[in-house]
């Protein structure tokens, strides 16, 4: 059988593929290189991480972000390795995490692949039933990835029981495919269109009946006579019927004749070379397959991870949500918005509300430190990310506007190498913002202009909020900058420029819930007392020290 070597020729030959993550399904890995792959590690030339390897070189949807300007800052690997969970009894599965990372950060540009990702969710949300067969899907291959990329010392010894279990192992995982996913109305129902074609081309009814041989080759009916030691006295063979109905089955008379047939002509090989062609003849028949099973395995462990996330927030009493995808001029509404990076460290986060009137705006935090600004700024980029990866946002309701861009600066940390001084540096970070930046983008900034003295910080960081007003970008800074920004608010002079306040307890500690407004003190004195730093604080740190360094003279 001649191989197909191209994504072409798959579609040619109206080879479907179960492609969840696209709204037109493709082969997104190197056909040619995994194929390769695949026929070594059938073979017996084992690799432990073909799998992964397969991922390298995944073809990412089309998209305008550039993930440089947002994945450090936002601990997106973090974030995924902590809360995308798929658990296998009694551990964790192990998620190609840099692959996750890739597709998160490549928010598609076709609103039809993000339409299409949450239509997955959804029907998975909504039906029980399919989650569990997409779980169980999920064990399925990964014992069918288990059995291709390691073998075992009997294996070795016995390599066509090794390509029989392998075969075995896909068969599990076509039935799977064919029977358990008939009910979904979502591109899930890609995963039943697959599955029943494998089904019922000849190569899987060949595969099907050389499983049968292996595992029923003759019914014996016997009779044992057992003493009162527990030892077999007699055994009596009462009927020997072979599965004749096999066309891999012939009858001994014809089995000896053929071999002596071909003794005669001097062919020197045995049962097992004969099993070994039969293998490698039905494995070349769905050899395309086991490509597309690649791909496959990781677009389950893409959704199983999500609902990882959902089950573990639920957990925590938190909510998720699909979000509703609106207009920029339409209101922004998140209500019970959280830091999954809180909750992946093992940290309950407090949800809070964010609400303004509209997306295309440029929206100022002011607020004491440890207030919750930084983290307010990691939930919202969090959840834009999320939100056009087509997943779940760590929100009980939301509704948010897709951005063409995603530029994040929360890390701004000093390097040996770096010429310039810590305003220098802040000004080369204002310049790589707007040159990475679009028309309507998403800006997440914290702490803008705080590395120089205030009168220059605040007319740069003024020039800087003008000038974004511009782009009408959806923008999010934190400043400690008071009295400047209560004057902004008071003047009204920037187009869309709105204000927002971390709202403090009675006891003017942080509730790490936000309201309209700018703040009126960043609790410097209480933060001061806190971390021990008042004037009394100091004093009696430093007499202690003089004591002790007086009594060691004496």
């Amino acid at each position: 059988m001649t191989a197909i070597n191209t994504h072409t020729d798959l579609l040619a030959q109206g080879r479907l593929i179960p492609d969840l993550l696209h709204a037109e399904p493709g082969l997104h890995i190197d056909y040619e290189t995994i194929d390769t792959a695949l026929v070594f590690a059938f073979a017996g030339s084992t690799s432990g991480s073909l799998f992964a390897d397969a991922l390298q070189n995944y073809t990412l949807p089309s998209s305008t972000w550039d993930p440089a300007g947002f994945v450090e800052d936002l601990f997106l690997q973090d974030f995924v390795r902590s809360c995308f969970q798929v658990q296998l009894g009694n551990n964790f599965a192990a998620l190609p995490i840099p692959h996750l990372v890739r597709l998160l950060s490549a928010a598609p540009s076709a609103l039809e692949t993000v339409n299409f990702r949450r239509t997955i969710v959804s029907e998975l949300l909504d039906q029980p039933e399919l989650r569990e067969n997409l779980s169980k899907l999920y064990r399925a291959l990964v014992r069918f990835r288990a059995h291709l990329e390691g073998a075992s010392a009997a294996d070795k010894w016995d390599p066509n029981r090794r390509q029989l279990e392998i075969l075995a192992r896909f068969a599990e995982v076509v039935e799977i495919l064919s029977r358990d996913f008939a009910s979904a109305q979502s591109g899930l129902s890609r995963l039943n269109e697959f599955g029943k074609r494998v089904a019922q081309g000849e190569s899987f009814a060949a595969l099907q009946d050389l499983l049968r041989y292996d595992e029923n080759l003759a019914t014996l009916r016997f009779q044992m006579s057992v003493g009162a030691d527990g030892r077999i006295r007699e055994m009596k063979l009462l009927s020997l019927e072979e599965n004749e109905g096999n066309p891999f089955v012939v009858s001994p008379l014809r089995r000896w004749l053929a071999k002596f047939e071909l003794f005669l002509r001097g062919f020197r090989f045995g049962d097992g070379e004969v099993m070994a062609r039969l293998l490698d003849a039905v494995y070349e028949g769905v050899r395309a397959e086991f490509v597309a099973l690649v791909q496959l395995c990781a677009d389950v462990e893409f959704y199983l991870g999500a609902l990882g996330f959902h089950q573990r927030a639920t957990t925590a009493g938190l909510s998720l949500c699909l979000p509703d995808l609106d207009s920029a001029q339409s209101p922004r509404e998140i209500l019970g918005l959280f830091n999954p990076l809180l909750l992946g460290a093992g940290i309950t986060p407090v949800p809070c509300d964010i609400q303004t009137d509209r997306h295309e705006s440029t929206l100022l935090v002011t607020g004491p430190n440890s207030g919750g600004k930084t983290r307010l700024l990691q939930a919202i980029g969090l959840s834009q990310v999320l939100a056009q990866a087509g997943l779940f946002v760590p929100a009980k309701k939301a509704r948010l506007a897709l951005a063409p861009a995603l530029v994040v600066s929360l890390i701004q940390e000093v390097r040996v190498d770096q010429t310039e001084g810590r305003l220098g540096m802040e000004l080369l970070r204002i310049r790589s913002l707007f040159e990475r930046l679009p028309p309507g983008a998403m800006v997440i900034l914290d702490e803008l202009c705080s590395g120089t003295n205030p009168s220059e910080g605040e007319e740069i960081f003024e020039l800087v909020v003008r000038m974004l007003a511009l782009l009408t970008p959806q923008a999010f800074i934190t400043t400690h900058f008071l009295t400047f920004a209560a004057r902004l608010q008071q003047q009204a002079k920037i187009p869309n420029l709105r204000f927002l306040q971390v709202v403090l307890g009675s006891d003017d500690r942080p509730t790490y819930q936000f309201a309209s407004g700018v703040a009126q003190t960043s609790l410097a004195g209480q933060a001061a007392a806190r971390l021990g730093v008042t004037g009394e604080q100091l004093l009696a740190l430093i007499e202690k020290k003089v004591a002790q360094s007086n009594h060691g003279k004496g």
